[in-house]
């Protein structure tokens, strides 16, 4: 979804959000998508933040 008109913006808005939960939450991004019927996203982040020790 936007507000934005065609052609305005970049649309990066997903690429942004997977970089965001998979390299600094560590979670993951997965999208199920039929023509037709829609798509659903599943967000997965875990509860506790794993911590390096390097």
């Amino acid at each position: 979804f936007t507000t934005k008109t065609v052609g305005q913006g970049t649309g990066m808005g997903l690429a942004i959000s997977y970089q965001i939960i998979t390299q600094k939450h560590g979670g993951s991004l997965e999208c199920i998508s039929q023509p037709g019927v829609g798509a659903e996203f599943i967000i997965r982040i875990p509860l506790q933040q794993l911590v390096s020790n390097f």
